[in-house]
């Protein structure tokens, strides 16, 4: 088995609704998003798959939330943007482009240098 993972990052806006903190608050992140999957061959130039490839996907993804107040964008406006959230529906947003979804194994989001979510279905 093979595991690949990229790595980008956006910067954003969020509150917390309901969270009875200081998160409840406006305040903002530097999001690093960590998008890993899982393989069992290689193709026939020996990869697992391209880390271009995938990086550009996720930084498609990242790019509609770059520089946004994220409880403004769908689907933050209707439920909360903590980061397993954010790890959740990025996964989501990342099935499209495998035929399988067992393809992807993980999505981590970290919201400061110490502290991050994984989603990781199943």
């Amino acid at each position: 088995m093979y595991y690949i993972a990229v790595e980008s990052s956006f910067s954003a806006a969020h509150f917390l609704r309901g969270y009875q903190g200081k998160c409840e608050k406006l305040h903002g992140h530097r999001f690093k998003v960590v998008a890993r999957l899982r393989l069992s061959g290689l193709n026939e130039i020996g990869l697992a798959y391209d880390f271009s490839d995938l990086k550009r996907q996720l930084g498609e993804i990242l790019g509609r939330y770059d520089h946004s107040c994220l409880n403004d964008i769908e689907p933050f406006d209707r439920i909360s943007p903590s980061s397993e959230n954010i790890a959740a529906t990025v996964y989501q947003q990342l099935l499209p482009n495998f035929p399988s979804a067992d393809v992807i194994d993980s999505v981590e989001v970290w919201e400061s240098p110490e502290s991050c979510a994984v989603y990781k279905p199943g």
